[in-house]
């Protein structure tokens, strides 16, 4: 594997020799699980258009998200970058903000918004000046929040399972920002959903001649949940299956405005969640299974996540095994946009995952770092530390358990993490081992 790229412009990707210049709408959930989509076995959850949007394209089901939490998440996809290599501060890559992902597609004509949660402002006194506002890092148009929809607390509470339960849409004083402007505070949160739709098909509806990128990334459905009076109680699973019912349905419209406008067999569409479900806080939360942990463990469920793409007449139906990351995405825009991937990047492991989408060839990616906690290569997986979840009373994150040896799983046969098999295969666990060091050594690099 290659983990620094020269700087280039990539320009051969499929049978081409020019690069294909889609439109891409990256839609972006917050807290989805595994397991919170009819395409990935949930029986509970109604998803008809993005279960649409699998069968059309490719399903994959190994895929991961950069992080378990949210900022680390954010930061792999916006800079090709694995987190663990970046300044654990959420204005971490305000030095390179031209190297980000919309800065660099934005370089090639494209015309670029974000719809919905930005977080990689951390929270300043005045979000609308700060150095890492979207607008200093590559979108031409902004509307959302500046990080999750639980931040701030209110005065004198904390962000628990008790305060969740007793929320109303406005408890939280989160700003719905435009540009610079904020434009309400506290935002209404039954009307995120509604609002992003609403915003992104006009936005879509304005794009003419140059290429386009959207980010619609959804604060839903991130503790607390909340779904428009349209859709509570529709649901057959609670307050939760309300609110992924009405992402569905923006899905739903979203492709709709692409149809619409001409522009849907010239567009890569991407579904997938930053990290898993937060399933400690209950109804507010979804589901990992198969999957063992959740959000803020490196079990599977904190970090394998639903990854669908659709492309009509590009990408073939497919279910995808190979292995793949949110971060992989900027080598794949990068492909097919013609644009440059940053040379002096440390942490920079980005894999082009064209040759998967358009051709149906295996994954480029054959292993991944869960931050520094556990190493996956093939179909084995080595934890050198593990936590249990999120306290939902204090919110705190657990003592870490230290593994000497690492726990060893064959994830081909064990999805959900349950027989360490270690002491049958200390070989095993010594191969992870040295790859996991060599893999340090090589990102470190500038």
């Amino acid at each position: 594997m290659r983990y620094l790229l020269p700087l280039l412009l990539l320009c051969a990707v499929s049978s081409g020799t020019e690069p294909l210049r889609p439109n891409i709408v990256l839609i972006f959930v917050d807290d989805l699980g595994y397991g919170d989509l009819g395409c990935y076995g949930s029986s509970k959850n109604q998803t008809p258009n993005i279960d649409a949007l699998a069968e059309g394209g490719q399903r994959w089901t190994s895929f991961y998200s950069s992080g378990s939490t949210c900022v680390p998440s954010r930061k792999g996809l916006m800079s090709g970058r694995h987190p663990s290599f970046i300044a654990r501060a959420t204005n971490g890559l305000k030095n390179s903000r031209e190297q980000l992902l919309p800065a660099m597609l934005k370089r090639q004509g494209y015309n670029t918004a974000i719809l919905g949660k930005w977080h990689l402002a951390g929270y300043p006194k005045d979000f609308t000046k700060d150095e890492m506002h979207p607008l200093n890092c590559g979108f031409d148009y902004h509307f959302g929040t500046p990080g999750s929809n639980d931040v701030p607390a209110p005065r004198g509470r904390k962000q628990n399972r008790e305060l969740f339960d007793e929320s109303t849409p406005t408890t939280f004083p989160v700003p719905l920002i435009r540009g610079r402007d904020v434009v309400e505070f506290p935002v209404n949160q039954e009307q995120l959903t509604q609002r992003y739709t609403k915003e992104a098909v006009q936005w879509i509806r304005k794009q003419k001649e140059a290429p386009f990128f959207l980010y619609l990334a959804h604060n839903m459905p991130h503790a607390p949940i909340f779904a428009s009076p349209e859709f509570q109680g529709k649901s057959n699973n609670g307050r939760f299956g309300d609110v992924v019912a009405e992402i569905d349905w923006s899905v739903g419209h979203v492709v709709k405005a692409l149809k619409e406008t001409g522009r849907l067999n010239d567009t890569l569409v991407i579904f997938t969640s930053d990290n898993g479900p937060w399933t400690a806080f209950g109804p507010h939360a979804g589901v990992a299974g198969p999957l063992r942990g959740e959000k803020a463990t490196t079990w599977e469920g904190g970090q394998r996540i639903p990854a669908i793409f659709s492309w009509p007449g590009r990408i073939r139906p497919a279910t995808i095994e190979g292995i793949g990351a949110n971060l992989d995405l900027y080598a794949t825009f990068a492909a097919l946009s013609g644009g440059e991937q940053p040379t002096k990047a440390p942490g920079y492991i980005s894999l082009d995952l064209t040759p998967v989408l358009l051709d149906g060839k295996a994954s480029p990616r054959t292993t991944w770092a869960f931050h520094d906690a556990a190493w996956r290569s093939g179909p084995y997986k080595i934890h050198l530390t593990s936590r249990l979840p999120t306290d939902p009373v204090s919110r705190g994150r657990r003592p870490v358990t230290n593994h000497d040896p690492p726990l060893l799983f064959d994830l081909s046969s064990d999805i959900g993490e349950r027989k360490n098999i270690a002491a049958k295969h200390p070989e095993v666990v010594k191969q992870l081992l040295r790859e996991r060091s060599e893999f340090r050594a090589r990102a470190a690099q500038e």
